[in-house]
């Protein structure tokens, strides 16, 4: 997330951190869940909280922790409000050198890599990680892009009920009558 979409600026220096580590709880507060459930397009996010463990790796950092909220969103089969919990674990590494590829948008990201290997350290640039937006990233991994209401199924239209569908009329208009006006 970039710093000029990031709602929630939680930085924390390499320097902050002591040799011991650092536990962190956030709890969002409300302009920040509304700011965050305009980005990710859902209704709203209510109980946003995340716990990190922040300790030094050598000239970098690791984070380690959960993500959790209460998500509004609306169930993609009958349109009702639901609500969905996200539950996300985190932990991500960060170096100062890892490298980064810069995106067309001004965004970075690290240089790929195969499924059978660990995920690659973050760029840690400046010295600084921002817990916000670590957070913030997580939360919109964790939301379900096709909420489903409980036991909600998209039943496809069956010839029974071809009658039934709107465009049945001009289908039926297209028909040949039979009567030889052609």
């Amino acid at each position: 997330m970039d710093k000029a979409n990031n709602p929630w600026p939680v930085p924390v220096s390499l320097a902050d951190v002591p040799e011991a580590g650092l536990h962190v709880e956030l709890e969002a507060p409300a302009p920040v869940r509304a700011a965050l459930a305009s980005l990710a397009g859902v209704r709203d996010v209510e109980d946003l909280n995340a716990v990190f463990d922040v300790s030094r790796r050598g000239a970098g950092l690791r984070v380690a922790g959960r993500v959790t909220a209460r998500v509004g969103q609306t169930c993609v089969v009958t349109l009702e409000p639901i609500e969905n919990e996200v539950d996300e674990e985190i932990d991500v590494r960060f170096s100062p050198d890892a490298p980064v590829v810069p995106e067309s948008e001004g965004h970075h990201q690290t240089v790929g890599h195969t499924a059978d290997e660990d995920e690659p350290p973050e760029p840690l640039i400046g010295g600084t990680i921002d817990l916000g937006a670590i957070a913030s990233e997580f939360l919109m991994l964790g939301i379900d892009p096709y909420p489903r209401k409980p036991g909600a199924e998209f039943a496809a239209p069956t010839p029974d009920t071809a009658a039934e569908h709107p465009f049945a009329a001009l289908a039926a208009l297209k028909k040949p009558s039979g009567d030889g006006d052609r």
